[in-house]
């Protein structure tokens, strides 16, 4: 009998594994659909040796010193501060848009307080920012909005920015300095041996069980266990009984070739040609050295595969908020991550979740016990009767 049966080995089920195990004692089985650990996060060395990330490039970058404390028992790290390109009219733009991005596209000289004065020249005034397209319009303007957004926006979720709501474009900022970096984390890096590698490392616990190539519906009634942790599609857990939830997905081309180098940064965009979103370089990401290929991968994003986005569009939330009825009636049945809330969290965010998760189980099981020791009543008498 396993106290969890966890579903999913990706960052959310992973993590709760190695706390129900390490810290609360706890007997854990945790199964994955998939022929690995890690989830998204997966990485693997290929036939040149360089590390691939499987499922597209995954930057650690965090604010909260508690998620980097914790993954930290896991891992060493390098330093990464991550940069991206976008070509616009035969040019390499930073993004998110700076102060270089303006000067060199447009041909001008603009100190920070001028670009400030650009802007104000060229956003749109909205009383109300609803969609994604206010987000841009309302900051940089209409130009800045085709030339950047508009087109990549309409790749990655198969609808325009004007028709999807606006925590998608929200999360570019728009710098008046010549920043170039992504993010602007306090804590920035990559694990410095793979994800992959930190992945082993949390459930490396003889109170682990890992099960791979395993569907949650093949073990239901098959192995015994008092609760589950959910880390699949929410909509998938209660059989689509309101119908299917729709996940954006992307298909990966991965190639390997015979030169050292091939972009100045890890990850350049294609806003505006192409089928493809984006080429990710790995050697920048991983700092490896010492060999005369380079891999990288071209995303196209899809309606098929594996479900990777929740699209954020009232009707999906409404829809959601449906099985969220459903999902909070179960109290042995606990949902994380981005698939089982269909929400789209960064990797540091999963992880905060799921510690914030793990306090909440380990406190209601104090409580469960310290009730039943004063009251005579199981535990199953006194969730019933909470």
């Amino acid at each position: 009998m396993f106290d969890y049966l966890i579903v999913g080995a990706g960052f959310a089920g992973s993590v709760l594994a190695e706390r129900l195990a390490n810290e609360a004692g706890k007997k854990v089985l945790i199964i994955d659909k998939r022929n690995h650990i890690g989830g998204n996060a997966y990485d693997y060395f290929d036939d040149a040796g360089i590390l691939v990330h499987k499922y597209g490039p995954h930057i650690f970058h965090t604010n909260s010193s508690e998620v980097f404390a914790y993954l930290s028992k896991f891992t060493q790290w390098r330093p990464y501060e991550h940069r991206v390109l976008t070509t616009v009219e035969g040019k390499l733009l930073p993004i998110p848009i700076n102060l270089t991005t303006v000067n060199t596209l447009y041909d001008l000289n603009l100190d920070s307080a001028g670009l400030e004065k650009f802007f104000d020249s060229i956003r749109e005034e909205k009383q109300y920012i609803r969609t994604s397209e206010d987000v841009v319009v309302s900051q940089v303007g209409r130009d800045l909005y085709e030339k950047f957004f508009r087109g990549y926006t309409r790749k990655q979720w198969g609808f325009d920015p004007s028709e999807l709501d606006k925590s998608v474009t929200s999360r570019i900022p728009t710098r008046t300095n010549a920043d170039d970096r992504y993010f602007t984390d306090e804590y920035q890096f990559m694990p410095l041996h793979g994800y992959t590698r930190m992945f082993n490392n949390l459930l490396s616990h003889p109170n682990i069980h890992i099960m791979l190539n395993t569907d949650f519906g093949d073990i239901e009634g098959i192995i015994p266990y008092k609760e589950i942790i959910y880390s699949g599609p929410v909509d998938e857990y209660f059989d689509y009984c309101y119908g299917k939830l729709p996940y954006r997905s992307l298909q990966f081309k991965h190639e390997t070739l015979d030169v050292a180098q091939l972009q100045s940064v890890a990850v350049v965009n294609y806003p505006n040609d192409h089928a493809y979103t984006r080429i990710t370089e790995y050697k920048h990401l991983t700092g490896q050295t010492g060999t005369n290929k380079t891999s990288i991968t071209y995303e196209f994003p899809s309606w098929d595969g594996d479900p990777y986005y929740p699209v954020p569009r009232p009707e999906n939330a409404e829809l959601y908020q449906k099985y969220k009825t459903l999902a909070d009636a179960l109290p042995n049945v606990h949902f994380v991550g981005r698939l089982a809330t269909y929400r789209y969290y960064n990797m540091d965010q999963v992880v905060a979740q799921a510690l914030t998760t793990y306090n909440k189980l380990n406190q209601r099981s104090v409580l469960t016990s310290t009730v039943k020791q004063k009251n005579g009543k199981s535990t199953a008498q006194y969730r019933a009767a909470s």
